[in-house]
């Protein structure tokens, strides 16, 4: 192939990384907003091979000026991929459809994409006459640069600049693609003035984007969350926000509430006392996730307590939360204890190497509403916390709702009960969560007398036995066993999401 279509070449792998960048960053921008990660990347990815396909064939449609219909392409991508994180949030606050909007910028720059290559072969084929060596160098380049979108995307778009910079920055790309061709083939192309012109003002407006990210962020969030924002950072694994209305701090993962310092003490009490209640050795414990210090808050309060290990994978998670003012006057400065011992990493893969025995595990993780979070709640995950279980010992397991999300709950519970352990289920009102439940669990039979002599806000002696009673609406006796190889979890937690929204 001649020196002169390299640059071509370039294009090519500009195009086609800056188009798996979009694509991912629709499914990543839904599965925040949405839930559901499955149904959101497979919906993106779906309709993105088909636009593909489409423009191939429309492409054959443009005849003459190949060189404008190219430099065109390479606008329009710039241009809908890199307002595609802007217009998917604003589409969530002030538009009821939001999936019209997904689905129409998926399709929208698939048939860019797929334009891409026919137009280009055929720009090159009536040059060089060599279809074989044509065909090879454009898509060699065009996969490449899949790859290269595909890697960069989560492991250093994502966690560096957020969803704004990251669409704003690739869509500069595609215009810097732009501006190149016009340099280097001015003369084939139309109207070569216009173009230009075009093409520095679109760039010009990605610059602004990029600069004025952080801004645009905080008003579009804004739109999302009730109260002020106080605090946000997107990390490598999640988007952590902090709000607050007067006393009432709220931190948000990915969109959805952790905690209302205006009454978190009611479910860390529950998800402490109750199961603590229950142990003969208080010696050893294990929180996984908590990474908020609120659980290990309340372990604390029992001197007994020699060591804690904490496992949270966010290591950004824990920083915040042991150095926010905000954070710190409620968890009490938990997370700089002497006893506590952090481990930032995934906790199946802490349980699977662990060799430690534990008087108790509290399982604080968030809700199961995607993959990496229902194998979480699978059964061979508590088959390994059970091995990592003293013979007296408990385990105690946040699992949602038993009101709003039924089958989640008690899919929970019989996924426990399946590991040959006696399981006790357990709820309560939390004003910012509504009714919220947990499952204890313990080789040995458990019991409903909570004893304890710790000072609380909430649980006492008198009102822990009525957590144990359910209604009959919050009661789901048809339900599987969530497995790694069947999570039906993700399934019956979606379904309670899509039913109350």
């Amino acid at each position: 192939m001649s020196r002169k279509y390299r640059l071509l070449m370039l294009t090519t792998l500009i195009i086609s990384g800056c188009s798996m960048c979009y694509e991912l960053i629709i499914g990543a921008v839904s599965s925040y907003l949405l839930g559901n990660s499955t149904m959101q990347y497979s919906i993106t990815i779906g309709l993105y091979m088909a636009a593909l396909g489409l423009g191939s064939y429309i492409s054959k449609f443009f005849k003459k000026n190949l060189f404008n219909v190219f430099v065109a392409i390479e606008l329009g991508i710039g241009i809908a991929g890199g307002m595609s994180s802007l217009l998917l949030f604003l589409s969530n606050i002030y538009i009821s459809n939001y999936a019209v909007v997904m689905y129409s910028e998926t399709i929208l720059i698939g048939i860019l994409a797929g334009a891409e290559i026919p137009i280009m072969t055929r720009i090159i084929e009536e040059d060089e006459k060599n279809l074989s060596v044509t065909l090879s160098s454009i898509f060699s380049f065009d996969y490449i640069g899949g790859l290269v979108g595909a890697v960069a995307f989560p492991l250093l778009l994502l966690p560096k600049l957020g969803f704004f910079s990251t669409s704003f920055l690739c869509g500069l790309l595609n215009i810097i693609a732009a501006i190149l061709i016009l340099y280097r083939f001015g003369e084939l192309v139309a109207h070569i003035r216009i173009y230009r012109a075009i093409s520095v003002g679109i760039a010009a407006g990605m610059i602004v984007g990029i600069v004025f990210a952080d801004n645009i962020s905080e008003r579009v969030e804004g739109g999302l969350y009730r109260d002020k924002i106080i605090y946000m950072e997107q990390t490598e694994y999640q988007k952590i926000v902090l709000t607050k209305h007067r006393d009432d701090v709220r931190l948000y993962i990915d969109g959805n509430c952790q905690f209302s310092t205006a009454d978190e003490y009611r479910y860390h009490e529950a998800l402490v006392h109750i199961p603590m209640s229950e142990l003969e050795s208080r010696s050893r414990v294990l929180i996984l996730g908590g990474g908020d210090g609120m659980a290990a808050r309340e372990v604390l309060k029992y001197d007994e307590v020699e060591k804690i290990d904490l496992v949270d994978l966010d290591a950004e998670m824990i920083r915040i939360c042991s150095t926010n003012q905000n954070i710190l006057s409620v968890n009490q400065n938990s997370l700089n204890s002497d006893k506590l011992v952090i481990y930032n990493m995934d906790a199946y893969e802490y349980l699977k190497d662990s060799q430690e025995q534990y008087d108790l595990i509290i399982v604080d993780l968030p809700d199961p509403n995607s993959e990496s979070l229902s194998k979480l709640y699978s059964n061979i995950f508590y088959r390994m916390c059970k091995n990592r279980l003293n013979e007296t010992g408990v385990i105690v397991v946040q699992s949602t709702s038993p009101y709003y999300a039924a089958k989640a709950f008690w899919c929970i519970h019989e996924t426990i009960k399946s590991e040959e352990l006696y399981v006790k289920a357990y709820h309560l009102q939390v004003p910012a969560f509504g009714d919220w439940g947990f499952n204890m669990a313990s080789r040995r039979e458990l019991t409903e007398d909570v004893d304890f002599d710790v000072d609380t806000r909430y649980l006492s002696r008198e009102n822990a036995s009525a957590l144990f009673r359910f209604g009959k609406d919050e009661i789901a006796d048809d339900v599987e066993i969530n497995r790694l190889t069947k999570p039906v979890l993700m399934e019956y937690y979606n379904r309670a999401v899509d039913f109350w929204n």
